[in-house]
């Protein structure tokens, strides 16, 4: 048995991946009986782009199961993880897996969507404050912009900063969290590089928008 304590971060890094592979949009669209949210819209397998289909139910339930799976992988590491070795990189390590697995689904031939709801997920499994304080951004940009691409890159940028510079206020600084967190905004940033052309040129889609017939 102790043999295997060494491998236990590696198996909760893969099992986060795995479950950030699961590609909700996809899943719940089919479910409901609406078209793959691949094949309409920004063609983005997310909530925003499952908006476009017409569905708010299927918008809403593809949003909170997105979220769920970068949370969740990152609350069981912070409830078991200590009986088992898993400190604090592997909480960090976790979070970024299953927010990868949702860039890179292996289930889905690796087309996944562009994370802003799973990094959301494990931001708040991080710390409710820097997942609430990241969560009014998106909102508050979205609310007066109307652009959700836009809201996303700003709360991307504010993600690291917020956790940076809430040390010793709410939570303490974690040079893995640290890490983490300015990865996933990093390739949120990059998942967001045709929607910065088209915000410049001014031809991106707004909230609420549907698919085009």
């Amino acid at each position: 048995m102790d043999s295997l304590v060494a491998f236990y971060p590696l198996l909760a890094v893969v099992a986060a991946y795995l479950v950030g592979s699961l590609s909700f949009a996809v899943i719940v669209s089919r479910t409901m009986g609406l078209n793959d949210p691949r094949t309409y819209g920004s063609k983005n397998p997310g909530a925003t782009n499952v908006l476009r289909s017409g569905s708010k139910a299927a918008a809403v339930v593809t949003l909170l199961l997105d979220a769920l799976k970068g949370w969740l992988p990152v609350m069981l590491v912070k409830w078991y993880g200590a009986a088992y070795g898993l400190g604090d990189g592997t909480v960090a390590l976790v979070g970024l897996a299953a927010f990868v697995g949702h860039l890179f689904p292996v289930f889905f031939r690796f087309e996944g969507g562009k994370g802003v709801a799973t990094a959301l997920g494990v931001l708040v499994a991080t710390s409710w404050i820097l997942g609430l304080a990241t969560g009014a951004t998106w909102l508050i940009i979205a609310y007066f912009f109307r652009y959700s691409s836009l809201a996303s890159l700003v709360a991307a940028v504010f993600a690291p900063v917020y956790y940076i510079f809430g040390d010793g206020v709410a939570w303490a600084m974690d040079k893995n969290i640290v890490f983490s967190t300015t990865v996933m905004s990093l390739m949120l940033i990059w998942r967001h590089s045709e929607n910065i052309s088209r915000l410049v040129k001014g031809t991106e889609s707004k909230l609420g928008s549907k698919k085009k017939a």
